[in-house]
Order: structure tokens, then sequence, then C-alpha cells
């Protein structure tokens, strides 16, 4: 089984800017008309879908899209190197930091926001994923 992770921004090439600035990734290919960038660069595909703010995301719950800052239990936690100079480059490109970096005795964490009031994670772990935290 493949991951693929979809991520909706209201302008596709703002988005794009952002996450090749933010992270080590590059916009590889755009699909359906070119309201779609493949971005390569992490473990799994990541792929931008230009969707309008305030249009239909899930019809039958009347559900709009909102960029605003917004929470959902599902985001995005990306594993890096060296999280100080992670969060220097995200935040150069744009991201918001959202508190302090925590540190736990699996390794470091630090909460931030996209362009597009996406929340994520920058991960640092001090051995394996999650190694010392039973």
């Amino acid at each position: 089984m493949r991951l693929l992770v979809n991520i909706d921004v209201p302008d596709l090439e703002t988005g794009i800017a952002f996450y090749e600035a933010a992270l080590p990734l590059k916009c590889s290919r755009r699909l359906f008309n070119g309201t779609v960038a493949e971005l390569r660069g992490a473990s799994t595909g990541l792929y931008l879908l230009a969707e309008a703010d305030d249009t239909l995301a899930v019809p039958r719950a009347n559900v709009r899209r909102s960029y605003r800052r917004h929470w959902t239990p599902v985001h995005l936690d990306f594993e890096v190197d060296d999280i100080d100079e992670a969060i220097a480059r995200a935040t150069a490109a744009g991201a918001l930091q959202e508190g302090p970096i925590e540190d736990f005795a699996w390794g470091r964490i630090v909460t931030l926001s996209d362009p597009f009031g996406h929340g994520f994670c920058l991960l640092r772990f001090n051995g394996g994923v999650y190694e010392g935290a039973e």
C-alpha cells in the first residue's frame, strides 16, 4: 500500500513556493490541467490541490473550506535532522511557530502552521521512531 498526502491550498503557486522554501521538497510535475502539484523529497508523495476558499469540501455534511487557522485531528509531522534549522527555514518561508520546542525522551517537537491555516509539526528523534515513549 502507498500513502499519498493531499493538501488543499487556495493558490497553487503560493503553495508550491511555500512548501519548496519551507521544506526540502520540489515540485516534480503538475496534474489535472495544472490544478494539482506533485511535490517530492519526502518519504511519501505530497500533492497540493488548488481549491478556492469557502468552496464545498464535504457535500453531505455541508462543510466548506476555510484557510483561516483551523484544527483537524489529522496533521503532518515532518522528521528533520536539525529542528532549529528546520524552524528557521519554515518561518522564513512564511510558517508561524505556534509554541516552543518541546523535549521528550524520544526527541524534540515543535508545532507550526502554514500560510493556509494547516497545522504541522517538525520532529527530531533521538534514536528510533518514538523510542523511549513507553
